[in-house]
């Protein structure tokens, strides 16, 4: 019982930084259909990010003591904003100019920007060529304990924000007047265009919204896993991106609902793989469920088949 509880722990609390990647990953591709392989750069730069904004708010890593209850949500905020203006700018420049270009150009594309990102991350006038230590920005409290299992403010905090920050995005896109455009947008660019709507900056703040979660997803894996993190090179961020695009294709890629759902589940796939099986095995559990999915319902677990003429 002990272990079913812990592991159940874990893999929400990770589940739902995948999902949160993975709803950026869901957004661009319903709105663009095309796959932002850039996307898992700006999540290792917004937790780099995080511990930059730490230190010029006066955290560093070798304190001891807490900081005070406003300095986390401070950062989470200064942190996807940070990201979201950057995600503008990578639209802006590298994606506006082959919006009406084959697909394959837009996809080498986003490889560029992806290894740009990498390698301007390392240099020292950012975040530099070596793992930066986390500073310590919730504190280590137990909310309480069952069957010996702690449940802790950080694994609360979270899962908390994760999912307010989903609901707050599925009431964006189905409740506004700009997530109405955003579905007009990815039903038809030119439809919608004719209806008024303003496709770029439709698309703009898609790529704003999708970077802040992102940002989001970078500020909680920092908080969860106090330690040190990698330099934005790292294989380590690759494969934590291409789990949340694993994520969102297992739920449904395109489809919000799914994004979650896929984040969820392939957290915990990954966590009782780990705990019940063998942990040699961790990243293949994931890729397993994926060639399932993939066997048995293309379109993912919430997504629905499309039909083409030929």
């Amino acid at each position: 019982m002990t272990q079913l509880l812990q592991t159940l722990v874990d893999g929400l609390t990770v589940g739902s930084l995948y999902a949160l990647i993975a709803l950026g990953y869901t957004m661009v591709y319903g709105i663009l259909r095309f796959i932002n392989f850039a996307h898992s750069d700006i999540f290792a730069l917004g937790t780099h990010m995080t511990i930059t904004i730490a230190a010029v708010l006066g955290v560093k890593a070798a304190d001891a003591a807490v900081p005070a209850w406003y300095i986390g949500p401070a950062v989470l905020v200064l942190s996807m904003l940070s990201c979201g203006a950057l995600g503008f700018v990578i639209e802006r420049l590298a994606y506006r100019p082959l919006r009406n270009a084959p697909r394959l150009n837009v996809l080498i594309t986003a490889i560029g920007v992806s290894l740009f990102l990498q390698n301007v991350g390392q240099l020292p006038m950012f975040f530099g060529p070596y793992p930066r230590a986390i500073p310590k920005l919730t504190p280590d409290v137990v909310l309480g304990t069952l069957a010996d299992v702690n449940f802790r403010l950080v694994d609360a905090a979270v899962i908390g924000t994760a999912v307010m920050l989903m609901l707050a995005l599925q009431y964006l896109v189905h409740s506004t007047r700009l997530g109405l455009a955003m579905r007009a947008v990815s039903f038809s660019h030119r439809n919608a265009a004719l209806m008024g709507i303003n496709v770029d900056r439709v698309i703009s703040i898609t790529f704003v919204i999708g970077s802040m979660l992102a940002a989001a997803a970078g500020f909680l894996y920092a908080v969860r896993y106090e330690g040190q993190a990698k330099q934005t090179a790292d294989a380590m961020w690759v494969m934590l991106g291409l789990k949340a695009f694993v994520a969102a294709v297992v739920g449904g890629i395109g489809n919000l609902r799914g994004a979650m759902l896929g984040g969820l589940i392939i957290g915990l796939i990954e966590f009782f793989g780990v705990g019940y099986l063998s942990s040699n095995y961790r990243d293949a559990y994931v890729f397993a469920i994926l060639i399932v999915v993939l066997l048995f319902k293309p379109e993912g677990i919430l997504g629905r088949a499309t039909m083409e003429k030929v």
